[in-house]
């Protein structure tokens, strides 16, 4: 379907670069998203992601091209309605919780009172309602984190970034933090949102981008990256299974790295069997069953957004944090 071109984007941006110096830190980017939508934004360190997200919110300016944030040139002219969680994190540690909150939320347009309001209302939401007289420098280290997301989203904007909005919290407050994401989007926010962690990104995404070397290599849904790789099926026997090359649409037979294998198993006798995606599962165990080969165990397995990652990304891939 044609997109209608009167249609006004959260974010539109078309064919921008940036250069520092010699080095080409982004190329050709073009990135639109739609409202209510969650995007992540992934790649190795270096890849380009921060310096994207710095030229979205006008710190930075683009050699070449065109961003449009919130149907405005600048982002400068729609700031009150935009929230952003840089990659860098800190509070002030003597302030309370509450008034850290309402502090970033008066910055952004919200009167003294109600901005107080909104920040015991979000402190209570999300877990945090018993230390909103507390000072910062109390809270753990997560506990600090969620403080200056909601900091960052307590004006309620309509467009929201995330730098990097994981790192470091443990999986209790990860949890809290898909949420927070989940709950703006319900309202109809968009969100861009940067990460390692393939995981959230693969729970969380309508969308996911992904840049290598400051390049845009892949841009669409988690189903779509997953079809970058074949299926595969688990196998577990000692019998032969040489005779599974033959069958039509494997295209590999492999047998398991030891570092891979069930230790619960032999690893001798672990294979992958790579299949066309139009192949059905079910024709590896029916041949398995005719050439009376004992299976101790057939799992159907698919690509993880961890393997698509290295796979589209390369070398650079290995070399990222993933958790």
């Amino acid at each position: 379907m044609t997109e209608d071109p009167s249609t006004v984007f959260p974010l539109d941006v078309d064919r921008v670069s940036k250069q520092f110096g010699e080095f080409h830190a982004v190329s050709d980017l073009t990135l639109r998203l739609k409202s209510g939508s969650i995007c992540g934004f992934l790649g190795p360190n270096g890849a380009g992601k921060t310096t994207t997200i710095r030229m979205i919110l006008g710190i930075l300016q683009p050699n070449s091209g065109h961003i449009s944030i919130l149907g405005k040139s600048s982002a400068l002219e729609v700031r009150d309605r935009v929230g952003y969680l840089p990659e860098e994190k800190g509070l002030y540690k003597k302030m309370k919780c509450w008034a850290v909150v309402a502090y970033f939320a008066s910055l952004k347009g919200m009167s003294r009172n109600k901005a107080r309001a909104r920040a015991y209302e979000l402190l209570e939401t999300y877990g945090l309602g018993d230390f909103a007289d507390k000072p910062t420098e109390s809270l753990s280290k997560g506990m600090g984190q969620k403080v200056q997301v909601l900091a960052s989203i307590a004006h309620d904007p309509e467009f929201v970034i995330l730098d990097e909005p994981f790192s470091g919290l443990d999986p209790v407050n990860q949890e809290v933090m898909e949420s927070i994401i989940r709950d703006m989007a319900k309202g109809g926010r968009t969100i861009l949102f940067s990460t390692h962690i393939m995981e959230h990104a693969e729970r969380l995404c309508d969308r996911i981008v992904l840049m290598s070397q400051g390049r845009k290599v892949f841009d669409g849904t988690v189903l779509d990256a997953k079809r970058q790789l074949p299926r595969s099926v688990l196998i577990c026997t000692t019998h032969d299974v040489s005779s599974l090359k033959t069958l039509p649409g494997v295209m590999e037979l492999r047998s398991r790295d030891p570092s891979q294998c069930d230790k619960a198993l032999p690893i001798q006798g672990q294979w992958e069997v790579v299949i066309a995606e139009s192949t059905d599962p079910q024709s590896i165990l029916h041949h398995c069953f005719m050439h009376e080969i004992v299976l101790n165990r057939f799992q159907q397995t698919e690509p993880s957004l961890h393997d698509v990652f290295v796979h589209l990304v390369g070398p650079a891939g290995k070399e990222a944090s993933f958790r």
